[in-house]
């Protein structure tokens, strides 16, 4: 889930006590709130791109909701990859180790990725990656968490670099979304807020209070938009 030409490895997440099914457990939710915002409704002949795709539950998740012509999840962990190509039965989907999307030229229509892009350090690469994977016209959803001013954003930072084998990169929006237009892209984007309730424990790993997670969670999330300009 990473770029620049990174090692591939067996699974990023290194806290044995929580493995990445629980955590793709946790994600279903979010899914299901970015489908909805989804703009395109028909995808039944396109091809969509999971970039950091784990174990692959995302594309799975949305042929249910909205079937495509074919998917793709690519993620640098090996062994997350074969699950997913496991799970996938007969669905018309494929998993590959690797981070370089272009190398499957201008073939996808629709791309995504999801709590990926802070674990991205060289955004211009990843955005010139995907521009080169993406169909003219082809469009890029990427969500972010912009930690700025939430006191508990150097925790998360430390829990993550602690955790896994990628480190958290506090980006800014004006980063990103500059990354992408520099690459000819045309830049989207809305926050991104809960539609039910959110679990909480009486210790989070990632958060210090309820009141962060809630600031996190209801003001700091964003889905981005990139269209790739023909």
């Amino acid at each position: 889930m990473a770029d620049g030409g990174s090692k591939l490895y067996d699974v990023w997440w290194q806290n044995l006590s929580e493995g990445e099914q629980q955590m793709e457990e946790r994600h279903r939710q979010g899914w299901l709130e970015i489908i909805q915002l989804v703009q395109e409704e028909d995808l039944r002949g396109m091809s969509v791109l999971d970039f950091g795709c784990n174990q692959g539950g995302f594309l799975r998740y949305l042929y249910e909701r909205k079937p495509f012509k074919e998917g793709f999840g690519t993620d640098l962990a090996q062994k997350s990859i074969v699950l997913a190509n496991e799970r996938k039965g007969e669905l018309p989907l494929s998993y590959v180790a690797t981070d370089s999307p272009e190398q499957f030229p201008h073939r996808f229509d629709l791309a995504f990725s999801l709590s990926v892009i802070y674990l991205i350090e060289d955004l211009p690469t990843h955005a010139r990656k995907i521009r080169q994977a993406l169909k003219p016209g082809g469009v890029y959803y990427t969500t972010f968490t912009d930690y700025t001013g939430n006191p508990s954003a150097d925790h998360f930072r430390q829990q993550i670099q602690a955790n896994s084998l990628l480190k958290a990169n506090m980006h800014t929006l004006d980063d990103i979304a500059s990354a992408f237009v520099n690459e000819g892209f045309q830049a989207e984007i809305r926050r991104r807020q809960p539609t039910g309730f959110i679990s909480v424990t009486a210790k989070d790993k990632f958060m210090l209070s309820i009141r962060d997670k809630m600031q996190a969670q209801y003001e700091q999330a964003y889905l981005f938009r990139f269209v790739a300009r023909v």
